[in-house]
């Protein structure tokens, strides 16, 4: 996801793109354990997504 898709989504919906992003990076990472994983990249996507996410959630905070 883009920072400006991000920026416009409510605080609700930050909320639970927060918690599905969290959950899917813990189905990656016991995948990954594994070895049940195919695509790698995925792993790094979803971390970058998630900073993002929290990042735009705190600065709305402020």
């Amino acid at each position: 996801m883009k920072t400006s898709e991000i920026r416009e989504l409510s605080d609700m919906e930050l909320t639970q793109k927060e918690k599905y992003l969290s959950e899917e990076l813990f189905n990656l990472k016991f995948q990954l354990a594994t070895g049940q994983l195919e695509n790698t990249m995925r792993v790094p996507q979803i971390k970058k997504d998630l900073a993002r996410i929290k990042t735009i959630i705190r600065e709305k905070k402020l």
